[in-house]
Formats: C-alpha cells, sequence, structure tokens
C-alpha cells in the first residue's frame, strides 16, 4: 500500500480534528501570549525550504496554543460565532478549488452556488427577490459597500455624479444615526468620504428614537443617509424600521439598516415584532460568521436597487469577460475574490429554512436563560431588555464588575467581554454559536457565581 499523495492534507486534517475535538472541553482564552508563539518563528527568512507536509505540522504545533477557543459554545466574546459542520467543510472545498470568483463566466460553478446563496436569503428574510446581494469579508465592508450605493444614489438624485466627478463640490450628503450605532458605521462613512454621522437620540436600550429623528430630518434639504440598527451590541434591541422609514420616506433619505447580527431574526416568526419594517429599508448589511455561524469571512451587503449598486462598484476592461448578468466583481469592492458565498449557501443547504429558524431562536432562547440565571445570583444586575441574543450585566459597582470579568477570564471555563454602557463598567454576554445548548448555559452561570464568590 502506498501512502498518501497529499500528505501535507492529511497532515492539516489531523490537526484539524484534533483542534476541534479540543474546542468543547479547553479553557476558551489563549493558552500562550504573542511573544512566546513569536520566539517559536524563525526570526529571519529561512534560505532552505521544507516539504508541505512538515510546515503544515510546524504550524499546528507552533499557533495553536496561542488560539482562542471561539468556537466554545461558552464563548460570547464581542459577537463571534461558532461554525457549522457543512460550512467548514465547504469553506475547505472553496480552498481547494481556489477559483476567483470574480467572473460568472470564468468560474460558472462557485458563482452558481453563490447565486442560490443570494436568492435563499432573500427568501429567508422576506426581502423582495430582486435585490442585490453582495458577498464582502464582514460586517464593516459589508456596510460599506450597501452605503457606496446608498451615496452615490442621492447623489445622483441630487444631479451629481459622483463617479466620475467626485465628492469635491458636489453637495454634501448628511447622515443620521442614532447616537449608539456601531463603530462600523463610522468606519465605513469614513472610507466613503462622508465623515462622522449626525448622531440621534436614543431610548435607554439604545433604539433610535423615532420623533428625535423626524425633528432632525426636518432640517434636511439635500441628499440624507439614515442609518438604523438591528441589533444593538449591548442589548440586542431593534429600531423602529417602521417609524424610520416612514419619516425618511418624506425627504428622500435612503434607510440603510446595519443588521450585523440582528438581520437573522426576520427568518423567526416569533421575532417579527422586532423587524417590522425592516424589508422597507433600501440596504441592509450582516456578517454571516456571526449568526449564520459560517467561517470566516462572510459579509453580506444587500441593496435595494441593484442599478445603485452596480453605479458604485460597476467596471470592466477589455481583458475581462463580460456577462449580461453583472458579474460577482460589480457588485463589491473588489476584482480577486474567494467564493466566499459558498460556505454560506453550505450553511443554508444544511439547516434548511426550519433549521435556521431553530439556530436563531435557539441563540434568543440561550441568552434569555443566561439571563434569568445570572439575575438570580448576588450583586448581578441584568441591564437590558433580553429580547435577542446579548446580555450585559453589571455585579454591584464597576470596581466589583472588572474584577468579576477578570476572574472569569483567568478560570477560563467562560469568555464573555467587558464593556462600558450607561456611563458604568459592564459584562456582555453574546449568544452566537449554535452548540450552545442548555448545559452551556449552566456551566455559565455557575462560572459566573463562582468569579462573584471569589471577588466578594
Amino acid at each position: 500500500m502506498t501512502g498518501s499523495q497529499r500528505p501535507e492534507l492529511d497532515a492539516a486534517v489531523r490537526a484539524a480534528e484534533r483542534w476541534l475535538d479540543s474546542v468543547w472541553t479547553r479553557r476558551v482564552p489563549a493558552e500562550r501570549g504573542i511573544d512566546e508563539i513569536a520566539a517559536r518563528i524563525p526570526g529571519r527568512f529561512p534560505r532552505n525550504g521544507r516539504s508541505a507536509s512538515e510546515v503544515v505540522e510546524e504550524l499546528a504545533e507552533v499557533v495553536e496554543p496561542g488560539l482562542m477557543a471561539i468556537g466554545s459554545p461558552r464563548f460570547y466574546g464581542w459577537v463571534m460565532g461558532g461554525t457549522l459542520p457543512a460550512a467548514l467543510a465547504a469553506d475547505w472545498m472553496v480552498s481547494a478549488w481556489d477559483q476567483n470568483a470574480g467572473m460568472r463566466d470564468a468560474t460558472p460553478g462557485v458563482v452558481a452556488v453563490e447565486d442560490a446563496a443570494a436568492r435563499w436569503i432573500l427568501e429567508a428574510l422576506g426581502f423582495p427577490t430582486s435585490c442585490a446581494v453582495s458577498f464582502v469579508t464582514g460586517g464593516t465592508m459589508a456596510n460599506f459597500t450597501a452605503l457606496a450605493a446608498a451615496r452615490d444614489s442621492v447623489l445622483s438624485q441630487a444631479g451629481w455624479n459622483q463617479g466620475s466627478l467626485g465628492l469635491s463640490g458636489g453637495p454634501r450628503v448628511r447622515v443620521l444615526a442614532g447616537a449608539e450605532r456601531h463603530g462600523s458605521i463610522d468606519l465605513a462613512l469614513r472610507y466613503l468620504g462622508l465623515g462622522e454621522p449626525e448622531l440621534v437620540a436614543v431610548d435607554p436600550q439604545g433604539c433610535l428614537d423615532a420623533s428625535a429623528l423626524r425633528e432632525a430630518l426636518a432640517t434636511s434639504d439635500g441628499p440624507t443617509i439614515v442609518c438604523a440598527q438591528a441589533g444593538n451590541i449591548h442589548s440586542g434591541a431593534f429600531d423602529p424600521f417602521g417609524e424610520v422609514v416612514a419619516a425618511a420616506r418624506e425627504i428622500g433619505a435612503w434607510v440603510h439598516v446595519d443588521g450585523a447580527f440582528g438581520l437573522w431574526a426576520a427568518t423567526v416568526p416569533a421575532l417579527a415584532g422586532l423587524v417590522a419594517g425592516l424589508a422597507e429599508a433600501d440596504s441592509w448589511a450582516t456578517d454571516a460568521h456571526k449568526t449564520l455561524n459560517t467561517p470566516y469571512d462572510g459579509g453580506i451587503a444587500l441593496v435595494r436597487d441593484p442599478v445603485a449598486l452596480a453605479r458604485a462598484f460597476g467596471h470592466g476592461a477589455d481583458y475581462l469577460l463580460h456577462s449580461e448578468i453583472p458579474d460577482p466583481h460589480e457588485k463589491v469592492p473588489e476584482l480577486s475574490r474567494r467564493a466566499r458565498g459558498v460556505p454560506i449557501w453550505g450553511a443554508l443547504d444544511a439547516l434548511g429554512r426550519d433549521g435556521l429558524v431553530e439556530l436563531v431562536r435557539g441563540l434568543v432562547e440561550a441568552a434569555q436563560g443566561i439571563a434569568t440565571g445570572l439575575a438570580e445570583l448576588p450583586g448581578v444586575r441584568v441591564l437590558n431588555d433580553v429580547v435577542y441574543t446579548q446580555v450585559t450585566i453589571s455585579v454591584n459597582d464597576d470596581a466589583t464588575t472588572r474584577a468579576v470579568l477578570a476572574t472569569l477570564m483567568e478560570e477560563g471555563t467562560v469568555h464573555p467581554s467587558g464593556s462600558r454602557w450607561h456611563d458604568r463598567d459592564v459584562i456582555r454576554f453574546s449568544v452566537s454559536n449554535h452548540a450552545t445548548d442548555a448545559a452551556s448555559v449552566a456551566d455559565t452561570v455557575d462560572a459566573v457565581r463562582r468569579a462573584i464568590g471569589k471577588v466578594a
């Protein structure tokens, strides 16, 4: 019997299985810091190379101790989801196929799958099937992509062609956003040359105040974009989309929704009250690595008007193939791109409509279970209405809250993230992993109980 013809892939599978088998039980934080990891990597570029299998084996040996168990069912840091098995395997296939998915007629296999993923996403969310869908790197670039279409559209309505004339000398684009918008909105606006948004008041849960928005819009007399939010980073709250859209429509403003993790609430009938009016917006952004549990990277931008998106990103050259249908590269900020929509299709196909509903509903139920359990612990105050996947708490005062967080991190059983909300230090649990079950919820509450006991 001969050995494997691709020992490097065998080595990669062994290392991946070893890692995946350990994620559920290992401590969540990395075991070694970056200095320790860097010390094991040659400082100078080696003169001689090595076999591919040796490279892979050493890569795994050096890097594994520096990995955070983001896939753990007890990982609640930032908003980072786990990975569904089908999505992971599909992502491996994308790397093996090594297709540049920019031109549909050059790589029809992967583009056809991405087209299917786009259709399924629109169907699941209840959005118009005519919307354009772009697969980008993450939530920030999804916001950037959608807001680029918004910028060029509102300028075009004002008689200014940004594509040929640029921004200098044109009418100012006014952007309004809630005071608790995510920072990726600010980054996207900065990249687009639009500057900082004008901030609108929010309620105690971080939702846009519709009356305050209407008052702000009353002073607009030029191209305007309104940024709403599906899922506040601390509370998980959703803006009143119906009122936001109605107010914006009165002056012809474009409404964009940052739904990095909250957009998927639209797939769950029981959560319909959170997303009323969401489908009436002009564009949306989400990150499949969060709620949908696909591998990095998996940002998705959705734009109601495909012409607006093509205006922002459409381009061509004599050496490129040209399709009657806009090519994928004409809907994103990249010409060369991996087929990142394929793992998204893999996740959706493995879940099915009912499975997707159960995934999202399960995350919400786990968050509510954590909140219920934590609320019974001494000194703990749950600061948000747990309507979705976020749980934000304090423990007595700021000093105690910080100490409890530090104790949790040191133990490593669970991994929330620290933040500051409503002028106080908080601990935030973002439930984003399909594997977070009732046992994980109980383990989480027990870990916080132990931390409070050590700090007291």
